[in-house]
């Protein structure tokens, strides 16, 4: 009986001691051999210590005493027996308390678990001291504690594992997204850019000369933003996001911006790329057909909805008349991703003054 009950000490004041370490270190290599050599080591250590003084070894229980309810505890054993059970209990304790403040502060998901499951070993520890288990048929509160502590940690090692293989699968679409966005931008959009400036050479005399320019121009504008949606986290807040479509166009036509960016609001993943095409559509369209000098992006929002306002300075167009002649394909566009997130897009503009796009979801 004194062999496991030596172990379970050991092992209490190891899980003790490992409530105080710092979880941002990581564990050095020769130390992890250690976790499998130092247990082994120990029972041995413990057995043959144990073997060769079995003659003189105390009895831990008479045999004598046992209880006959559990609301009369039998406090009989041994009391180096007694002092075992309440120093693994006040270890597992202490441990409970502190995985569960190291989890508040570091969000773990295994330290979300190993708080329960030490709060169940250290209450059933103080069962077996307060009704010392002698008689392997008996089941003793402190048997059905201890197996639920083993069922938690069970659940947390499960949750842990799935989130690490979880972590690892979005670290390899990221970094394949990553791949793909330097494959884009050293092929494709070079030879767009190649395309674009020998454009410039066809005679002015020429109609599709303006005609091929713009293509390219929307062209290199589709490939960026690509590049930028395979290349950014999807951890980015939206406002960053949208700061840096707008001042990548901005930089690009040499127009003067202005943001006024909520960083607080989140929304999901395909929000997000929908507002930012919307804001690089935008500013694009305002600085290549109105002309504008300066553009305000603007990101806030109400006590119950949010708003994107971009409004530049340029000369301004007939909205009804864009619509109805089919040529303005980037409006119907913005429009259908507004209603799309789901949201209302707003336009208006007037000849000399500029226009004003907003978009409320």
């Amino acid at each position: 009986m004194w062999l496991p009950l030596t172990v379970r000490v050991v092992g209490a004041l190891l899980i003790g001691a490992a409530a105080l370490q710092d979880f941002e270190r990581q564990v050095k290599p020769a130390w992890r051999r250690w976790a499998v050599v130092g247990p082994a080591a120990v029972v041995a250590s413990a057995f043959l210590a144990f073997f060769a003084a079995r003659s003189k070894l105390p009895v831990a229980l008479d045999g004598t005493y046992f209880p006959m309810s559990a609301q009369h505890p039998v406090l009989s054993g041994h009391p180096l027996l007694l002092v075992a059970q309440g120093v693994s209990g006040f270890c597992f304790l202490f441990a409970s308390i502190a995985f569960t403040l190291k989890s508040l502060r570091h969000g773990d998901q295994l330290l979300r678990w190993l708080g329960p499951a030490c709060a169940l070993a250290a209450f059933s520890r103080v069962n077996y001291m307060l009704f010392p288990s002698l008689y392997t048929d008996w089941l003793y509160a402190g048997d059905v504690l201890r197996t639920g502590c083993y069922l938690v940690l069970l659940v947390g090692a499960g949750r842990e594992l799935g989130q690490y293989w979880t972590a690892r699968a979005t670290a390899a679409v990221l970094e394949d997204r990553r791949r793909l966005a330097r494959e884009l931008h050293d092929g494709v959009i070079q030879e767009l850019v190649y395309i674009r400036a020998e454009s410039h050479s066809i005679p002015s005399s020429v109609c599709a000369r303006e005609r091929i320019i713009s293509a390219s121009d929307r062209a290199l504008d589709e490939s960026r933003a690509a590049v930028q949606a395979l290349g950014r986290s999807s951890e980015e807040p939206l406002g960053f996001v949208l700061h840096r479509a707008a001042r990548e166009l901005a930089e690009r036509f040499q127009v003067d911006l202005e943001v006024d960016l909520d960083d607080s609001i989140q929304v999901p993943e395909e929000q997000q790329h929908a507002l930012m095409r919307i804001t690089r559509e935008a500013v694009s369209n305002a600085v290549r057909h109105g002309e504008a000098r300066r553009v305000c992006v603007q990101l806030g929002r109400t006590s119950k909805q949010r708003s994107l306002v971009i409004q530049d300075d340029g000369r301004g167009f007939d909205v009804a008349m864009a619509f109805e002649s089919g040529t303005g394909y980037g409006l119907v566009s913005m429009r259908e991703r507004a209603r799309g997130l789901p949201g209302s897009f707003d336009l208006t503009a007037e000849r000399g003054a500029g226009s004003r796009m907003t978009v409320t979801w």
